[in-house]
């Protein structure tokens, strides 16, 4: 590292880069990782960005991957900077100690956004509050959507997630100059992030690039590949092209955004439907990502913290007022939500007798969350007891109807609560405390792999986050999941339970079709 009148400088293995300091730290935004992935690169892996004499600014955040706003429904909730430019596989750098001395751990930050959204620009991922605590934090972007996880005939699958990897390999060769030890990368993110982390930890090419990794409200999980093939093929049929990579890359980019996010808004985690993700590829991804890491064959000695937030459906249900439909509709919602999980009368009757005083959306709200993460999540951790940490955020927020909702702990983690785009989903007042409690966790965690409670056994130690000081519970989630186990219904016999008359079947049948149109109008997503 050397000094710029004052700012510090930077040798990468494609060019120098100059940064400048904020908050004490050293902060390197923009730099690429890989070439602009348009034109001849589009829907392929990618390539080395091409090399730069003299020394690059980096002091403002690069181009994000194209991708749809989110609607206004969820606007009001997360914020997803829109940056220009083909230049969009890029990452960022914080830095307390810039140069090859400092040996500090590194946290790599993957952003939520169900492969369809984000960026690591969003204000609440700032990471000055890592390097102010001594870790080395990096946050990446990579492509998103169709541009990203499309499945065509005529291209490789995954490109978004080779874009990750190939991120990964740049921090691993070149984090030393940072002030970051290679062999003290921890890889972290949050919904989406966390899907793609169970990916990378799983994958045969990424092992050696890390050591330990942190997966927020998303687990191990690959797509069916006739789902996103079905994402293509609708898209290809208002397009009017064939569904293949060259016919796509021919189309203009924002009419291929708007035509995304029109086929995608039936894209939820309450009612399913096509939508992209990672998908078995016989290459990155050789098999079912949970499956590998279960079986013990991948990263055996990666340490993994993972957890989930106590409400996360209401992310999911409260824009738009679909709490209130769903509530309304009753026995029709319960059918749909069982169809949706794979499970029998027996599962839901446990759930309303453990939860007497909640509503249909709740019910349905938490058997779609346990079905999604915590069972995962659960399996996972039985599969790696002594190196797995599991916790629970449960702080909810100041804003009506959220509670404990999807991505809330994230102005947590990053200690970024004071920055305007956290209060959009806390509102006003969200404690210091316990800000200063999960972001010291995640820190321990990053340095030696000990976030500060006892790693799971047979006891299912959960860290819960919440009001007051966070504390240990002990299976707090096992009476719902155990019902699960115990479930031998077969999905394709599950029938749809009536509330009565034929006409008012009818009629609830009805709204359940106003609520998919709702969802379709809001955009219904899964990440953060």
């Amino acid at each position: 590292m050397t000094a710029d009148q004052t700012n510090p400088v930077v040798r990468t293995p494609y060019g120098a880069v100059r940064g400048r300091y904020e908050h004490g730290v050293a902060t390197f935004r923009g730099i690429p990782y890989a070439a602009p992935p348009f034109g001849p690169r589009r829907f392929r892996p990618p390539a080395p960005p091409e090399p730069w004499d003299g020394v690059r600014d980096a002091d403002c955040f690069g181009p994000t991957a194209p991708k749809p706003p989110y609607s206004e429904a969820f606007a009001q909730y997360l914020s997803d900077p829109d940056l220009p430019g083909d230049d969009c596989l890029n990452l960022n750098v914080w830095t307390p100690h810039p140069g090859p001395d400092a040996r500090l751990p590194v946290m790599v930050w993957l952003h939520g956004g169900a492969l369809t959204r984000g960026s690591s620009a969003v204000p609440v991922y700032d990471g000055h509050t890592f390097a102010r605590d001594g870790v080395v934090l990096v946050s990446v972007n990579y492509r998103l959507g169709v541009e990203g996880y499309g499945l065509f005939p005529d291209a490789p699958a995954n490109p978004g997630l080779r874009d990750q990897l190939a991120a990964l390999r740049w921090v691993h060769e070149s984090i030393g100059a940072f002030g970051g030890d290679p062999d003290r990368i921890t890889l972290c993110g949050q919904s989406a992030g966390a899907i793609s982390i169970g990916a990378l930890i799983a994958a045969p090419q990424a092992q050696g690039l890390f050591r330990r990794a942190v997966l927020q409200s998303g687990p191990p999980e690959a797509s069916d590949r006739d789902k996103v093939r079905r994402m293509v093929r609708r898209m290809a049929t208002r397009l009017k092209v064939p569904a293949t990579a060259e016919a796509f890359a021919a189309v203009d980019r924002e009419l291929l955004l708007r035509t995304q996010a029109e086929v995608g808004r039936l894209s939820s985690p309450v009612l399913g439907g096509p939508a992209f993700g990672i998908v078995v590829d016989g290459d990155l991804v050789p098999r079912d990502p949970l499956e590998a890491l279960v079986d013990g064959e991948a990263a055996r000695g990666a340490d993994l913290l993972m957890g989930w937030t106590r409400d996360e459906y209401r992310l999911w249900l409260v824009p738009g007022g679909l709490m209130e439909r769903v509530d309304r509709l009753g026995a029709v919602a319960l059918a749909g939500a069982m169809a949706r999980c794979h499970c029998g009368h027996e599962v839901v009757r446990g759930y309303r007798a453990r939860r007497p005083e909640a509503g249909t959306a709740e019910i349905v709200g938490q058997l779609v969350t346990d079905h999604l993460l915590r069972l995962p999540l659960h399996r996972l951790a039985d599969a790696r007891p002594g190196s797995s940490y599991v916790y629970e955020f449960a702080w909810p927020s100041r804003l009506p109807g959220l509670g404990a909702c999807h991505a809330l702990e994230l102005g947590f983690v990053f200690d970024s609560g004071d920055v305007p785009e956290s209060r959009k989903l806390a509102g006003e007042g969200a404690p210091q405390e316990l800000a200063d409690a999960m972001h010291g966790a995640w820190v321990r965690f990053a340095t030696d792999g000990d976030p500060g409670w006892e790693a799971w056994d047979a006891t299912h130690p959960v860290r819960i986050f919440g009001d007051g000081q966070p504390y240990t519970a002990y299976g707090p989630r096992d009476a719902e999941l155990l019902l699960w186990a115990a479930d031998t219904t077969d999905p394709q016999a599950t029938a749809v339970p009536t509330a009565g008359p034929a006409d008012t079947s009818r009629a609830r049948a009805a709204e359940l079709r106003s609520v998919i149109r709702r969802l379709r109008r809001s955009g219904g997503v899964r990440g953060g």
